[in-house]
């Protein structure tokens, strides 16, 4: 089950990189524009009350928006998403024990504040998660670098970021490896044995630390002496701005003006 589950992780990793290689409207905006929406839109949705539900549902416009125009594949962005629910529920699951206040009566079943407010954290980073694989997904790590680098980060923070993401896979791929190794070994067994973990472990931790040391000889021959260059970036233009502004005002719009009690509103007069 945890190789599986380690396999599925490399999977997924290896399918962000190939659809960021896509050319789509979306694709074509330029990193740093994509990254202040993305920026804005986290920012905006943890600005809601911690009893915000109904208010941020509209929010869910601009993820589905860039999934279609970005032609991505939109069951395995929803289900890396939804793997990081226990997470969540971890954050919010003793809301309801220190809640008690009643907040709705919904078909007669009195619903506390704390369920109110678990259920917001959940909304909250479903969406945001959410957000940040779509911008790897249309952006890859090396354009959310060059964008970060825009924005005067350290170089020290940018490079950590970018080596971190790509040694994860270095990583997961050595797990699979010393797990296959095994299998052909143990035939019969189902899992590593618990004694064998730590050598196994070992292993595995050593075998990335080579593979990293050889990947960092082969960049150090190519040039790279700890300065990040992300090469030959195009310039913005017109298109690349009215992205930005267009959905930070989307944001800002859906923020204070509450869709969701207006349209609820609208279908109560139309049913009256």
């Amino acid at each position: 089950m945890i190789m599986a589950n380690i396999i599925k992780s490399l999977y997924n990793i290896r399918m962000l990189d190939e659809l960021a290689e896509k050319r789509t409207v979306i694709h074509s905006i330029h990193p740093l524009m994509k990254v202040m929406t993305t920026l804005a839109y986290l920012i905006t949705t943890v600005s809601y009350d911690k009893y915000a539900v109904s208010s941020l549902l509209p929010l869910v416009f601009y993820p589905v928006v860039i999934i279609v125009l970005a032609e991505i594949p939109p069951v395995p962005i929803v289900k890396m998403a939804l793997a990081a629910t226990p997470f969540l529920i971890g954050i919010g699951i003793l809301n309801p024990l220190f809640h008690h206040e009643p907040a709705i009566i919904l078909s007669g079943i009195q619903i506390s504040e704390g369920w109110i407010s678990f259920l917001s954290i959940m909304i909250k980073g479903i969406f945001n998660i959410l957000a940040a694989l779509i911008l790897i997904a249309t952006t890859g790590m090396t354009g959310i670098a060059s964008a970060l680098r825009m924005l005067r980060i350290p170089r020290v923070f940018v490079l950590q970021l970018l080596l971190t993401y790509r040694y994860i896979s270095v990583l997961a791929e050595e797990a699979v490896r010393i797990w296959e190794a095994y299998m052909l070994r143990t035939p019969g067994r189902k899992a590593i044995a618990f004694k064998t973990w730590v050598p196994c472990v070992g292993r595995m931790l050593m075998g990335a630390y080579g593979r990293a040391r050889r990947v960092y000889q082969a960049m150090a021959l190519r040039g790279f002496h700890g300065e990040y260059n992300p090469g030959d970036v195009k310039g913005m233009n017109t298109v690349d701005f009215a992205y930005c502004i267009g959905w930070v005002t989307f944001f800002v719009l859906v923020r204070y003006l509450n869709f969701s009690a207006q349209i609820g509103a609208a279908i109560l007069g139309v049913m009256k």
